[in-house]
C-alpha cells in the first residue's frame, strides 16, 4: 500500500508553477520627508528569484536559501541591483540594498534611495524575473506627495516614469 500512496502523493504534489501560476512581484515605494529618501519594499516569489539567480550565475543546482560560497543576501542583492533602477528628474540614483528576508513563499527586499530632496519625476525600471518568465508582471506603487500612483511593468514595458506636481 505504501508504494501506491507515495506514487499518488508525488503524482498529485503541486509543482512550484501550480503553487503560484501567476508570475508577479510587487514593489512599494514611499517618500520619507524626514529622511529625504525613497524607501522601497520589493516582494518576489522565492522560487522565481532562485530560477533567475541560477540563470545569472549559470548554476542550475544553486539553492538560494542555502547557497555555497555566498549568502542569500549577496545573491539577491546582486540580482536586484542588475534589474531594479531608479532615476529622479532624469538622474540615476544610488541605491542602498538594506536587507532581504524570507516570508512564506516570498523574499522581501528593503531598498533605500537616499538624497531625494524633491522630485518632479521618478522613473522606475524593474525587469526582475522577466528573463525567466515571459508573463512576469512587476507592479510598482509609489507614494510621493499623495495619491499613490501605480504601474504594471512587463517585458514589453519594463519601466515607468511617474510625474508629480506641487500641491
Amino acid at each position: 500500500m505504501k508504494p501506491l500512496f507515495l506514487s499518488f502523493f508525488f503524482w498529485f504534489s503541486p509543482t512550484p508553477e501550480q503553487l503560484h501560476p501567476i508570475h508577479i512581484s510587487v514593489t512599494e515605494i514611499n517618500y520619507s520627508e524626514k529622511d529625504k529618501s525613497l524607501q522601497a519594499t520589493m516582494r518576489m516569489f522565492i522560487d522565481d528569484t532562485e530560477l533567475a539567480v541560477r540563470g545569472l550565475k549559470k548554476n542550475p543546482d544553486l539553492d538560494i536559501l542555502e547557497p555555497k560560497g555566498a549568502t542569500t543576501h549577496q545573491l539577491v542583492e546582486e540580482y536586484v541591483r542588475l534589474h531594479f533602477k531608479v532615476w529622479v528628474d532624469g538622474k540615476p540614483m544610488k541605491m542602498n540594498f538594506l536587507a532581504v528576508e524570507k516570508e512564506d513563499l516570498s523574499f522581501l527586499c528593503y531598498i533605500e534611495v537616499p538624497n531625494v530632496k524633491k522630485a518632479k519625476t521618478v522613473r522606475v525600471q524593474n525587469d526582475c524575473i522577466m528573463e525567466t518568465h515571459e508573463d512576469q508582471s512587476n507592479l510598482v506603487h509609489i507614494t510621493y506627495q499623495a495619491p499613490v500612483k501605480s504601474s504594471r511593468l512587463t517585458r514589453n514595458k519594463p519601466d515607468e516614469t511617474f510625474t508629480f506636481t506641487k500641491k
